[in-house]
C-alpha cells in the first residue's frame, strides 16, 4: 500500500506540472498573435552590423505570469507562517500534537529539567580518513559537548581505533542492515532512556566539521526557548574538486543566504549536523507506527532514503519547532565526480517524494509539495528556454538582439552574483557567466526527472555510501 501511494506522488507531481504548463500555453494561445516585426539595424564603429528587435513582448502575458508566480510565493510563505504560528497561539486545538509549543510549555511549566547538555553521535562506516578532522572540530568548540560517541557501523578499517585515539567513546552496531538510520537507532535505543528533557543529541556526519561556536549557539537557543525542539546547521561545501566543487559551493551559499533571510526557518534539518532534544526524539519514537510512518520505538524510519528530511517532517508533524541559525555553521563533503553527484541528488529526490507519499497532504507537508511542483515547473521552463534559444539560432540567418530580454538577463546575472557573493571571487565570476550554472541546473533537473519517473513506475531505489580516500579529506 505504501508503494502505491508513493507512485501516486510521482504521478501527481507530473500531472500538476503538466496542467500548469498547459494553462500557461493556453494563456499565450488565446492572446492576440504577435505582429510581424522588422528588426532594426545599426552599425557600430562602421564595422559591426547589429540587428535588434525594438518591440516589447505581450505585456498581458508577462503580467499574468508574474501574478501567478507571486500568488504561488505568497501561498508558500503565508502557509508556513500560519503553520508555525498556529501552534504558538493559545486556544487552538493542538493537544494531540505532543511537540507543539502550547503543549510543551504547559507540560514543562514550573519544572526545571537541568541545564541543556549536548551529547554528540557520529555514525561512521569506514571513515578513518575523515574522522580525525571531525573530532578536531569538536575539540575546538567554545562550549565542549558532554560526550562524543562514534557509532561504528560494520567498519572494516581503523575507524574504531582512530575514534578512541582521539578521545571519543565508541558504540559498535550489531547486525545492522539499515545503514545510517539503523546504526543511529541502535545507539539511541541505548542512550535516550537515561537522558532528561534538556539533554540533547547532536547528530553529525563523520566527514563534516562544525564551526567553533556551533554547540554554544545551539545550547543558547535551546535554553532560551524550551518549546524549540531542534537546531540545524547551515552548511557550506569543502574546498577543492575544481569546477564541479564550485558549482556545489555556490548552490550551498545561496541556500545558506535564503535560510538566513528566513530567520532560520529551515526546510530540512541537515544530516551533516543537527541538535535534537531527547524529548523530541522520544516523542517521534513513540509516535512511529501510529501517527508517523516507521516501526514503533525507532527514532529513524529505516525505510526512508533521506533520513534527515523524513525526521524533519516527523518533528514538524508532531508540532515541533525547528531553526537553523547563522551561528551554527558546518563544512560538509562535496561530490568529487558527476557520477557521484548524480547518485546523491537522485537519492535526495527519491527520498523527498517517498516521504511525501508516506505523510500525504497535511499542513506540515504543503510546503514540500509546493517545492516539488515548483521544481517540476522550473524544469519545463529551463529546458524550454534552451530549446527556443536553439530554435532561434537555427531559424535565423543572423543573430538578433532583444534589448528587453537583455535587461532581464542582466538583472538575473546581478541576482546570481549577489546571492553567491559570500562564496568569494571564484563564486562571483562563475555566477556572472550565467550559462555554466544553467547547465549545472539542467543536470540537477535531469536527476529530478529520473527520480519522478522511477517512483511513478515503482522502480526500487538504492543508497550509496561515499567513502573518502585520505587525499580527499578537506584540510
Amino acid at each position: 500500500m505504501n508503494r502505491f501511494f508513493q507512485r501516486i506522488v510521482g504521478l501527481a507531481v507530473v500531472l500538476i506540472v503538466a496542467l500548469a504548463a498547459g494553462l500557461l500555453w493556453w494563456g499565450i494561445a488565446v492572446t492576440d498573435p504577435p505582429s510581424m516585426w522588422q528588426p532594426a539595424h545599426v552599425t557600430l564603429s562602421g564595422i559591426w552590423d547589429v540587428v535588434y528587435n525594438t518591440q516589447l513582448p505581450d505585456l498581458g502575458v508577462l503580467a499574468v505570469a508574474l501574478a501567478i508566480a507571486l500568488i504561488l510565493v505568497l501561498f508558500v510563505v503565508v502557509g508556513e507562517r500560519v503553520v508555525a504560528n498556529r501552534y504558538r497561539r493559545a486556544g487552538v486545538e493542538v493537544t494531540r500534537l505532543t511537540l507543539a509549543p502550547q503543549t510543551v510549555m504547559a507540560r514543562t511549566r514550573g519544572v526545571f529539567a537541568g541545564e541543556v547538555t549536548v551529547t554528540v553521535l557520529i555514525p561512521a562506516h569506514n571513515e578513518q580518513a575523515s574522522l580525525p578532522h571531525t573530532l578536531t572540530s569538536l575539540r575546538e568548540q567554545t562550549l565542549a559537548p558532554l560526550r562524543v560517541l562514534v557509532v561504528a557501523d560494520n567498519c572494516t578499517d581503523r575507524t574504531v581505533e582512530v575514534a578512541r585515539a582521539h578521545g571519543a567513546d565508541v558504540f559498535e552496531t550489531v547486525d545492522n542492515a539499515h545503514k545510517k538510520g539503523g546504526a543511529l537507532n541502535q545507539a539511541l535505543t541505548d542512550l535516550l532512556p537515561s537522558m532528561g528533557d534538556n539533554d540533547c543529541v547532536l547528530v553529525m556526519d563523520a566527514d563534516s566539521q562544525i564551526g567553533t561556536g556551533f554547540i554554544a549557539e545551539a545550547t543558547r537557543r535551546l535554553t532560551d526557548d524550551r518549546a524549540l525542539m531542534a537546531v540545524g546547521g547551515l552548511f557550506e561545501g569543502e574546498e577543492g574538486h575544481g569546477l564541479l566543487g564550485q558549482f556545489q559551493r555556490n548552490e550551498y551559499t545561496r541556500y545558506r543566504r535564503e535560510i538566513s533571510r528566513r530567520d532560520g526557518r529551515v526546510f530540512v534539518l541537515t544530516g551533516t549536523a543537527s541538535v535534537f532534544r531527547a524529548s523530541a526524539l522520544r516523542a517521534v519514537a513513540d509516535a512511529r507506527g501510529r501517527d508517523l510512518p516507521g516501526k514503533p520505538g525507532e527514532v529513524y524510519d529505516t525505510a526512508a532514503l533521506t533520513e534527515d528530511n523524513e525526521l524533519t517532517i516527523a518533528i514538524k508533524s508532531l508540532g515541533g519547532l525547528t531553526v537553523s541559525p547563522k551561528g551554527c555553521t558546518v563544512i560538509t563533503e562535496l561530490m568529487p565526480t558527476w557520477r557521484m553527484l548524480w547518485a546523491q541528488r537522485l537519492r535526495w529526490q527519491r527520498g523527498a517524494l517517498e516521504n511525501l507519499g508516506a505523510y500525504g497532504v497535511t499542513p506540515q507537508t504543503m510546503r514540500y509539495w509546493a517545492q516539488q511542483i515548483a521544481i517540476g515547473y522550473g524544469v519545463i521552463a529551463l529546458f524550454a528556454y534552451f530549446a527556443l534559444l536553439l530554435l532561434m539560432v537555427l531559424a535565423m540567418d543572423t543573430w538578433v538582439w532583444f534589448p528587453f530580454w537583455l535587461c532581464i538577463g542582466l538583472l538575473f546575472a546581478v541576482e546570481r552574483m549577489v546571492t553567491a557573493w559570500r562564496g568569494g571571487w571564484r563564486a562571483r565570476v562563475l555566477a556572472l557567466l550565467i550559462f555554466p550554472e544553467l547547465v549545472y541546473d539542467c543536470f540537477l533537473n535531469l536527476a529530478f526527472l529520473k527520480g519522478v519517473v522511477e517512483i511513478a513506475f515503482g522502480r526500487s531505489a538504492t543508497w550509496k555510501h561515499v567513502q573518502h580516500a585520505p587525499e580527499e579529506v578537506a584540510s
